[in-house]
């Protein structure tokens, strides 16, 4: 799957294991690069949905979005490159069909 970043300091964290360690600290930085190695080895976001992790979609104000589980709290949010992102006749996105993501944060939303 093709991976993009919404901001420099995400990349750089995700190209420099040593940084993000000092910045995320082991256990986060850790499942942080699991998670992009899950997701960059996926052909499609179907291929991740069911791995540890929980990615899910996630509704209100951010829907259109997907989150998955870093260290408690925290959450990997990204969404797809489609746009508009697949749908099915009754509204479902269609995970086999989304093929890339732009990491978009690392954070706790439920904390807000």
């Amino acid at each position: 799957m093709i991976i993009t970043f919404g901001n420099k300091k995400l990349e750089k964290l995700a190209n420099d294991y040593k940084r993000c360690q000092k910045e995320m600290g082991y256990n986060r930085s850790r499942l942080f690069q699991l998670r992009l190695n899950q997701l960059r080895s996926a052909q499609t976001l179907e291929d991740v949905r069911n791995l540890p992790g929980s990615y899910h979609e996630l509704i209100g104000d951010r829907k259109g979005q997907w989150a998955c589980n870093l260290d408690q709290p925290y959450r990997l949010i990204f969404k797809p490159h489609e746009n508009p992102i697949p749908t099915d006749d009754n509204g479902k996105y269609i995970w086999c069909e989304i093929k890339g993501v732009e990491i978009i944060e690392v954070t706790n939303y439920h904390g807000k």
